[in-house]
């Protein structure tokens, strides 16, 4: 199986710890547990008891404040945590990272970028001549009055685009969502369920076709509040969903189909709303087989803005009062051959994935079955547990 290896080099933002960077321990000794932490220069520091779970820091009023306040115990520095957080160095009676996310609700968009789903939709219809494709764009451009990509769902245009594509016979639930002024929003993973970097993730045994998803994850606090932003990999079973619709739940949410991390990047004076606006994230997959994919997801693509998707999770006909990460969907599709011409993209044991953006530093994980990963225990009672045992020692 293909090693992971931590290290700040490759795994820290490319202004290192300028950022205002929250990450959750994993903290050994008499009484176990998670505990939130902040990742400085001078080290790791638990922000425990401060804060008692990563959505408990998130609700402060004035969470970078607290940051710069903080003082809590140093846990230890973060080369030596990120080194011991790999699963194939890893000493469990030492501190590690975890998912950076604990009793938040894990959401999920689907179909956001529109426009390289109707390019897909268009080199479909033409059987892969690029000039017939070129025909139908121009066609149904000319009936829109307007070029696909700055089609906006739920506009008059995406209107115009959807009755043309009906006309063809060409319209489907997926674009219903991705035109539509509906989201597709949908449960991803369990609360604590996700994994972190240095693990491995979860592609079902039985499934034949399968890829990552490279993914700008928003977190949010109770309030609707974008405070921050992670990497986030949403584990994607093609051949399960290209089954039945039905099944997209099943398909979604296994063991560590889901992986977060490395931190959650607040935002503050070095990094904004508009800068995750602008995030170009690339993804690599390695295998022992000598397989090499790589893939770019540029966020400027993206159909809805953060804000409305957001708006859609929570508000008066929702909430979310632990806060929840959103997956923002992605434009990667990966379609390169691998087990033979025609085969296309799956993914296979063993290989190392690596999701990554300068502002943001890499997630990188090892794919393996999903029954094979260690079951996750570590539920929100044992949490509670802890967090009690802590508190009074």
């Amino acid at each position: 199986m293909g090693a992971i290896r931590l290290s700040a080099e490759n795994s820290l933002p490319a202004d290192g710890l300028q950022g205002t960077l929250l990450a959750r321990v994993w903290f050994p000794g008499k009484h176990p547990g998670p505990v939130p932490a902040l990742v400085r220069p001078d080290g790791v520091f638990s922000l425990f008891p401060a804060a008692l779970t990563v959505s408990h820091f998130l609700e402060f009023e004035d969470p970078i404040g607290a940051a710069r306040r903080a003082g809590g115990e140093r846990i230890a520095d973060v080369a030596a945590l990120l080194q011991n957080t790999a699963v194939d160095s890893r000493d469990p009676s030492r501190p590690y990272f975890l998912a950076p996310a604990d009793l938040q609700a894990i959401k999920a968009c689907g179909v956001t970028f529109v426009h390289s789903m109707l390019e897909r939709v268009i080199e479909s219809t033409a059987g892969g001549d690029p000039d017939a494709a070129a025909a139908t764009r121009a066609t149904i451009e000319a009936e829109v009055g307007q070029d696909l990509a700055l089609v906006r769902p739920g506009s008059e245009e995406a209107r115009r685009v959807k009755a043309a594509l009906q006309a063809r016979g060409l319209w489907s639930p997926f674009m219903e969502v991705g035109i539509g002024p509906d989201a597709e929003i949908f449960t991803k993973a369990q609360p604590m369920s996700a994994a972190g970097t240095g693990e491995e993730v979860g592609v079902l045994p039985t499934s034949t076709w399968n890829n990552p998803e490279p993914e700008v994850v928003l977190v949010v606090n109770s309030g609707g509040r974008i405070v921050g932003t992670t990497l986030g990999n949403d584990v994607n079973i093609r051949d399960m969903v290209g089954r039945s619709l039905l099944l997209a739940c099943r398909a979604k949410d296994n063991r560590s189909s889901t992986a977060l991390g490395p931190f959650i990047r607040l935002l503050d004076d070095t990094f904004c709303l508009d800068d995750v606006r602008r995030l170009r994230l690339s993804m690599t997959v390695e295998g022992d087989d000598g397989f090499r994919l790589a893939e770019t997801h540029d966020m400027a693509g993206m159909s809805r803005d953060l804000t409305d998707v957001v708006g859609q999770c929570l508000g008066a006909h929702n909430q979310y009062p632990d806060g929840l990460l959103l997956f923002t969907g992605t434009s990667v599709a990966p379609a390169q051959d691998r087990d033979g011409p025609g085969r296309g993209f799956t993914q296979h044991v063993g290989d190392v994935v690596t999701i990554s953006t300068p502002q943001l530093g890499a997630l990188i994980n090892r794919v393996n079955h999903t029954d094979r990963i260690p079951p996750w225990t570590f539920g929100a009672g044992k949490l509670m547990e802890s967090v009690l045992a802590r508190r009074v020692k």
